[in-house]
């Protein structure tokens, strides 16, 4: 999401980050400022900047575990409860 956040400001035509800017650069500013927790905008792009070089890349996942289901634990196979009929 925040890489999508730099993206979107950075693709900004050309004179729309000022103070006149449009509703999407100001939109845009803020949730940057809000994200990186940050009152400038410029100091928020080198935050988010530090942190997506920092980040695990999206492309690379890590591998995927799961639980063995035949993993067996020692036991009463099942104890009568209120949903259980002995």
């Amino acid at each position: 999401m925040l890489r999508r956040l730099v993206d979107g400001y950075e693709q900004l035509p050309p004179g729309s980050t000022r103070e006149t800017s449009s509703a999407r650069a100001r939109d845009l500013a803020c949730t940057l400022c809000v994200t990186t927790g940050t009152r400038d905008v410029h100091q928020a792009l080198k935050t988010a900047h530090r942190w997506c070089a920092a980040a695990p890349s999206a492309a690379t996942p890590g591998p995927v575990t799961t639980a063995s289901p035949s993993v067996h634990l020692p036991g009463p196979a099942a104890t009568p409860g209120p949903f259980t009929t002995a």
